[in-house]
């Protein structure tokens, strides 16, 4: 089932906090495209108000600047609220090693404020991003829930911490909340810009401006690329999941692996460059190689990805040829 035919009560309202964000602003465009109220949260601090600009006068969408640190915040948004995807978080495994205590301050405490305000304010399902990077080191392909390794960065630890938090508050508050690790997400939004910069809009924007990109260590590095659509679908597909399900993790990913330097003649193909990429060493607490046994949320989700990696990848170079 695709998740444009999924069907939610009328009056149905979504919170999605971290909405001006890459996910966060896909997840918004995509409920009011179904035609249901969504309620977006966002501090504008990693967000861009220009991702939700064209849903600022739907009288369907509700913007609110807030911060997910304020609990007040969080358990005045979270009223009359049937559904939280709560996608607000810094990412970046790199920025986290730099600045660990504003990665527990945001990605923890704030995620907990959000847990408790929808726990006090009666949501039906509360579903939250995690991430891949929780593997740590273990080394077996495909990953698969249940067997993680050491973790390599604070932002990691967040993630994890937050997973062991929704498990209790299933268990012990009859929150359901599900986890969704998700597998390097790409797609329209998704910021090419700065330092933390994700390495496909990166990439693109490099080549579109005829600049030479780096590539961290030999670029035989592999991931699990996920087009956006797909994580709509999970996030989606868990707002209808069996309470059974609560309080578990999933991998939202395609199931597929990419070489990074496959990717980038790929991309060098499809923007007709011939531009050779520098190298640089690898960065500290990246993992090796990243693939997602996604069998788990097929079966208990009923996600079933209709984007791969090629498909997602055109929607993409499309999108930025057209936007930067």
């Amino acid at each position: 089932m695709n998740y444009k035919d999924i069907k939610f009560s009328e009056n149905s309202v979504f919170l999605v906090t971290g909405g001006a964000g890459f996910i966060g602003s896909n997840l918004c465009e995509a409920i009011i495209n179904m035609g249901y109220r969504v309620r977006c949260l966002d501090n504008l601090s990693t967000g861009k108000r220009e991702n939700v600009a064209n849903l600022l006068n739907n009288a369907m969408f509700e913007f609110i600047e807030g911060d997910i640190r304020n609990y007040d915040t969080c358990f005045s948004v979270c009223q009359n609220v049937d559904f939280v995807l709560h996608q607000a978080a810094w990412g970046s495994v790199p920025r986290s090693i730099e600045m660990p205590l504003l990665y527990e301050e945001i990605n923890i405490r704030g995620t907990l404020n959000m847990m408790e305000a929808a726990r006090q304010q009666k949501v039906k399902k509360f579903i939250y991003a995690s991430s891949s990077s929780v593997y740590g080191d273990h080394p077996s392909l495909p990953k698969k829930e249940g067997e993680e390794g050491n973790i390599l960065s604070p932002y990691a630890l967040t993630k994890r911490t937050n997973e062991e938090y929704a498990k209790l508050y299933s268990k012990l508050y009859r929150l359901d909340t599900y986890g969704l690790r998700y597998f390097n997400v790409f797609g329209k939004h998704q910021d090419p810009d700065g330092q933390y910069a994700a390495v496909i809009p990166k990439f693109i924007k490099q080549l579109l401006n005829n600049e030479q990109p780096t590539i961290n260590g030999d670029g035989k590095q592999s991931r699990d690329f996920t087009y956006i659509e797909n994580v709509i679908e999970a996030n989606l597909k868990a707002c209808i999941a069996s309470s059974e399900s609560a309080g578990q993790i999933f991998n939202i990913a395609y199931g597929g692996r990419e070489y990074l330097i496959d990717i980038y003649y790929n991309l060098c193909e499809s923007l007709g460059k011939n531009i050779e990429p520098k190298f640089a060493t690898e960065r500290a607490g990246d993992i090796k190689h990243s693939n997602a046994d996604i069998s788990k949320a097929r079966e208990l989700l009923g996600y079933d990805p209709q984007y791969s990696f090629a498909d997602g990848i055109k929607n993409a170079v499309e999108w930025y040829r057209e936007n930067l």
